[in-house]
């Protein structure tokens, strides 16, 4: 029996229904990958009305179930808000701010994006814990929560189960690294290759994670990040890269995991399959010339670990995402 996700979508008077539509179709794309290839973890999903009266935002949405119904979510999205969010707050909090509460305490995951992040600071949740949201709502957000710690210069925050988003698109790439973390790399790779590869720019590269990777505060760790991210397409060896720090690989490699949670080669490799995906995207260079261009001389090597990663060879990935690109002529 596959072990079964529950991902609810919380639907409020005054909601941006993109915010909502966006993440769930690609939950759908998730799930729908993950059966087909009967992988261990499958899940449903629920549209959640506050109460049966309930009215959406400018698109309507149904409810297929209410929160009386829902007390175990493995992950909640709270919607983005039009306008004045303290008046949809107002219209919900009696409802909303108690069941919230209950769902973060079992442990739900819990994701709330743009000036939405105040129904998730209204529970008292984010006191004391970091948050972002829409950068047209930062003034009236820091009066309203003073208690929270706005990084107005994250796009993404994270605070053990709480995700907060500056927009939708923040919350495609939360969305992506919550599927990875739940049913794994596969259908993250899958929903990242069909909704536009540039969605993703690199949930851990643009959040505020508290006790996360960023930044560390181990000097050679933070100075091997820093040299990784300007030289990723470098063909120098993590040797290389000790002999420069003035540490043997052996300590780079054990402080570089412990600060990061991965060696420095597979850190680097990854990061050279991400700059390989930007190049196949969007530009018309070879196979082998990308190769070359992240560090690899040997074209079938790099074919081999691009597939490992991305689960498909360069050239399908290339024309899956240029299936998606407009075209003149057509």
């Amino acid at each position: 029996m596959p072990k079964i996700l529950n991902v609810g979508f919380l639907m409020t008077p005054g909601m941006l229904t993109t915010g909502t539509a966006y993440p769930y179709e690609m939950w759908v794309a998730a799930l729908d990958h993950s059966r087909a290839r009967r992988l261990p973890t499958t899940g449903s999903l629920h549209l959640i009305g506050v109460s049966a009266d309930t009215i959406t935002g400018q698109l309507p949405l149904m409810a297929d179930c209410f929160m009386t119904d829902c007390h175990a979510l493995d992950v909640l999205y709270l919607p983005a808000l039009w306008r004045n969010p303290r008046v949809v707050l107002r219209s919900v909090e009696k409802q909303l701010l108690p069941w919230v509460r209950a769902l973060a305490t079992a442990g739900t995951k819990i994701a709330a994006v743009g000036s939405g992040v105040c129904l998730l600071a209204a529970s008292g949740l984010l006191n004391n814990r970091p948050a972002t949201t829409h950068w047209y709502y930062f003034e009236e957000f820091k009066r309203s929560y003073p208690e929270v710690d706005l990084k107005s210069e994250f796009f993404i925050t994270q605070s053990d189960s709480l995700y907060c988003a500056a927009s939708i698109n923040s919350l495609a790439d939360v969305t992506v690294h919550l599927i990875e973390l739940l049913l794994g790399l596969e259908p993250a790779l899958h929903v990242e290759r069909n909704f536009s590869h540039e969605i993703r720019r690199g949930y851990k590269n643009q959040r505020f994670s508290v006790g996360g990777d960023s930044p560390s505060t181990d000097e050679v760790v933070a100075e091997a990040l820093a040299w990784i991210t300007e030289n990723v397409g470098s063909n120098q060896s993590t040797g290389y890269l000790a002999d420069k720090l003035g540490v043997s690989r052996r300590t780079l490699d054990r402080r570089f995991k412990t600060a990061t949670g991965t060696s420095v080669r597979a850190y680097w490799q990854k990061n050279k399959m991400r700059l390989a995906q930007e190049l196949l995207g969007e530009t018309d260079l070879p196979v082998g010339e990308v190769a070359w261009r992240v560090g690899y001389q040997d074209g079938g090597y790099f074919s081999y670990l691009f597939r490992r990663e991305m689960s498909v060879t360069p050239h399908e990935y290339r024309k899956t995402v240029r299936a998606k690109l407009f075209n003149e002529s057509s």
